[in-house]
């Protein structure tokens, strides 16, 4: 029987991907850089400092890691002000019943999210204290799909891979989940998330029965 679960947050229990998706569109274009939904499909996933990088590929030009460095910043900057206004009429359908069904179940519950305003959007939403860890994406050195993050939140929560499930809703992050050896629940579209064990529409489906003993 699993004794923990990992959640990621971006897509999963929130959908903040829309400002994310204008905070980037604003910097590409100030770049000179073409930038529509079907690129920002690519940065699922994906850390700040990596999405930057796949965005200034198609940059004509070269930056320094200074440069870099601003401008994920001024990203970030922008990001904030789009979530300051954030409640928990933002939670996804599902989200806060996945939460009570795991406590229920007496399962520990960690967040895996790779976004540095994680802490920032939980309170928003009126959820910190649903979990009982979160890791902070600031002490993480390998984004997903590398599984550092999801194996750092099984160590905090005292809990072999093994007896964990993640949950996640892109690929790099399915990626991370079965790189650590957990069995991987994905939100999505089941013909994207090809790796996952299980595939549901959203946490509205969400069958804690079917994964405490998968």
């Amino acid at each position: 029987m699993k004794k923990a679960v990992i959640f990621d947050l971006d897509g999963v229990i929130t959908d903040t991907a829309r400002y994310h998706y204008l905070a980037w569109k604003r910097l590409a274009e100030g770049e000179g850089v073409h930038f529509d939904e079907a690129a920002n499909e690519h940065l699922k996933g994906i850390d700040r400092m990596g999405s930057l990088d796949l965005i200034l590929a198609s940059s004509p030009r070269s930056y320094t890691a200074d440069e870099k460095l601003a401008l994920a910043t001024q990203k970030n900057e922008h990001y904030k002000e789009l979530i300051a206004t954030m409640s928990p009429a933002d939670l996804l359908p599902g989200a806060v019943q996945a939460l009570i069904d795991c406590r229920a179940a007496g399962l520990r519950i960690g967040l895996a999210s790779v976004s540095r305003n994680a802490f920032t959007v939980l309170a928003s939403l009126g959820i910190t204290d649903k979990f009982d860890y979160v890791v902070d994406a600031a002490t993480i050195a390998q984004g997903k799909p590398d599984p550092e993050i999801f194996l750092a939140a099984a160590t905090a929560l005292g809990v072999a891979p093994e007896d964990c499930f993640g949950v996640e809703d892109a690929v790099a992050g399915v990626a991370s989940i079965k790189s650590a050896g957990m069995y991987a629940v994905g939100v999505g579209d089941p013909q994207v998330l090809r790796q996952a064990d299980v595939v549901i529409p959203s946490l509205a489906q969400f069958r804690l029965a079917d994964y405490l003993a998968a």
